[in-house]
């Protein structure tokens, strides 16, 4: 089964980038995306129907703004849309997908500022995030959390890390936050495979600095331990230029992709 998580900074403009052809050579079982920047009915899902994917999106109430979206290939058993709390719901970042015995959980963390109420938000989500994910592990023990965190992990996930430890994005509290998240029992499936540095999924298009590599690693797909050993691979998929991200992926074994 194959998994990718993509922030495409708007699906329509990804979708006008020929994101369905790269969906047909990549052929994911599931793709998970963030950042859709669109309505349901703004999307076009008709071609990706005849693809034989079922799509299922959780937009925000804010026209043209954050959104999340699953598409899959393996009808799921369940669809779950937020966390059951308004503020964060309002502004579609969280969206659930059973299969079987496993569950996917697509996130896009919000952006925020290095000080003030943005920087709060981001930090008050983190937490109830946190309480949601160790919750769900009560009923649903193998999971996989994908999505953009907005979040640089360690020194190695980001260029020049001495000169952001004042930036949104790596300052301290966040990094400390995705070391308890890991700490809970989640794995950097990226990180099962390559320790290395120079790996990223995001860059600042306004200075160019995806020609030159300078980005920060923030796109992830970290699983529970149960599912540690039916990894089969894991990598950044930097060949796709449909956003100022580009896409995660993971292999997992003994999940039934039969639909």
């Amino acid at each position: 089964m194959k998994i990718i998580s993509y922030n495409v900074n708007g699906i329509r403009a990804a979708m006008s980038k020929n994101l369905t052809g790269w969906m047909k050579e990549t052929n994911p079982d599931v793709l998970c995306v963030q950042e859709t920047k669109a309505q349901p009915e703004q999307i076009e899902t008709a071609e990706l129907n005849e693809m034989g994917y079922f799509c299922f999106v959780h937009s925000a109430h804010r026209k043209g703004y954050s959104g999340v979206a699953i598409f899959t290939r393996i009808p799921p058993d369940n669809i779950v849309a937020g966390i059951d709390l308004h503020k964060y719901d309002s502004e579609g970042r969280v969206l659930r997908a059973d299969f079987d015995d496993l569950t996917v959980v697509t996130v896009y963390i919000p952006n925020g500022s290095s000080t003030g109420e943005r920087h709060q938000f981001k930090m008050d989500f983190l937490a109830d995030f946190q309480h949601y994910i160790s919750t769900l592990r009560e009923t649903r023990p193998n999971i996989i959390v994908c999505g953009d965190f907005n979040i640089a992990h360690k020194p190695v996930d980001i260029y020049d890390p001495e000169s952001h430890e004042d930036t949104s994005g790596y300052l301290p509290e966040e990094r400390a936050w995705l070391n308890e998240f890991e700490s809970s029992g989640m794995a950097d499936s990226f990180r099962e495979f390559d320790k290395n540095g120079g790996n990223y999924t995001w860059w600042d298009m306004r200075t160019f600095a995806r020609g030159k590599n300078l980005g920060w690693r923030i796109d992830y797909l970290w699983v529970s331990q149960p599912l540690k050993n039916r990894l089969e691979s894991a990598g950044i998929l930097s060949d796709a230029f449909h956003s100022d991200h580009c896409p995660v992926m993971l292999q997992v074994t003994n999940i039934s992709t039969s639909v």
